[in-house]
Formats: C-alpha cells, structure tokens, sequence
C-alpha cells in the first residue's frame, strides 16, 4: 500500500469519509457532506466497504486499495478522515501502513476494544481487538478530533473517550445525538471548515 500513497505526490486537499458496521456509504449524513465538502474544492472518496460476513478488517484493507486505485484516488498530506462507529478502528489501521503525516482524523462515535454489545463485539473484532501501534498512528495524522455524544445508545460517551485520551485528541462531547445518525451534520462541517 506505501507505494500507491504518496504524501509528496497530488498534495490538493482531500477527504475520506468512512461508514460503520454494516452500513452503506449512502447513509447517514455521509452523502450529505461529500457534497458540502465538494462545494468547497475538497476532493471527496467515499467507499463502499463489505458488510455482513465479509466486514473484516482485511476485506476493508483491499477494498479500499481496489476503489482508491479505481477513482485515482491518493493520500497524500492534506488528507482528511472523516469515519463514523467502526470507521475510525479501520481508520487507525491505514494510519498504521503509511510512511507520512496526514492532515487530520475526525472520528464520530470512534472506539477500539469491546463496546459491551455481544452482537456487535462478535463482528468487530478484527478491527477492534487487535494490537495498535499507537507511535506510529499518531506520528502519522497531525490533529485527531473525536466527537461523541452523551447518550449514544452503542458507543458510550466513555468509550469515545477512551480513544480520544490515547490519541491526544481533542474530544468533543455532544447532547442529544445518539449514534449520529441524521442526514445533515452542520456542526462537523464546521470543524472541519476549521482544519481546511
């Protein structure tokens, strides 16, 4: 993957947006922002990952490489992440395989490890149990933000926290957003907006 993502080579800013478990790329607010970030010259890559039996980190991993490399899509230092729920656990493994920093991460109801859910702790795992090479993950972004919101009924504000902490992220705690799954999310635009 280190040779098709290069930071010195297409350093125009752009942004990867990331759906959760077993979601669609066309949900939630994700279309809703690629257009917005688009509207400001953003170059917008929003993949389709596999779900149900195939949502596993490695499937994740060559999805990404096949539709980036089908768009021409490069990482380069002016990348921006933007990933929802499971999204910021495969997120981080990207961030483990490139050899350069990045822009920034924004990660909406991020975790790493057990969320409590036996149903969702039993598809998460390749993601979210494995080992992090946290040097190197924070070597490689130069801003983390994460956002999580006080009553999400799956990823508890403690949780999002947790990864916040280890990261050395600035941790936004909202009210009243539940799993962040709306159509519109003017406050993350606006942050954003700030990293641009």
């Amino acid at each position: 993957m280190n040779s098709k993502f290069n930071a010195e080579i297409n350093a125009e800013i752009n942004a990867v947006i990331v759906h959760g478990s077993n979601a669609s790329n066309k949900g939630n607010w994700f279309s809703w922002l690629k257009q917005e970030l688009e509207e400001l010259s953003v170059k917008v890559f929003l993949p389709q990952f596999p779900i149900g039996e195939n949502q596993l980190l490695f499937s994740w991993l060559e999805s990404f490489e096949k539709q980036a490399e089908k768009e021409r899509f490069e990482l380069n230092k002016n990348t921006i992440f933007v990933a929802h729920s499971l999204g910021p656990s495969f997120v981080l493994s990207l961030l483990e395989s490139i050899n350069f920093q990045i822009k920034a991460c924004f990660f909406v109801a991020g975790f790493t490890g057990k969320l409590g859910i036996p149903e969702f702790d039993s598809i998460h795992g390749t993601f979210t149990e494995k080992k992090f090479d946290w040097s190197k993950i924070k070597k490689n972004c130069k801003k983390f933000i994460c956002i999580g919101s006080v009553d999400d009924p799956y990823v508890s504000i403690e949780k999002a926290g947790e990864l916040a902490l280890i990261l050395g992220a600035e941790m936004i705690e909202l009210n009243n957003q539940g799993h962040f799954m709306f159509f519109e999310f003017p406050f993350l635009l606006k942050k954003i907006k700030e990293q641009l």
